[in-house]
């Protein structure tokens, strides 16, 4: 049962690192260089798709550590 958690564990990781890093990343960068005006804006389709699904593994992550934490005693 652990090992099955701890490979699931593993693919919910990297679903996490594909999800953020298909995210919009270039709000930050302007910033940080000082450019551009502040725009508001809401999320739609894929962005807003992508921003929920990372929560949610991200939520998965914790529940699936914290069960093989309990696991481990």
């Amino acid at each position: 049962m652990p090992k099955t958690l701890l490979i699931i564990q593993i693919i919910v990781s990297a679903l996490i690192v594909v999800s953020v890093l298909l995210q919009n990343r270039a709000e930050g960068l302007g910033k940080m260089f000082g450019g551009g005006g502040e725009v508001f804006r809401t999320k739609r389709g894929l962005e807003q798709f992508l921003y929920y699904f990372t929560i949610i593994l991200t939520t998965i992550l914790v529940i699936l550590s914290l069960t093989l934490l309990k696991l481990g005693d």
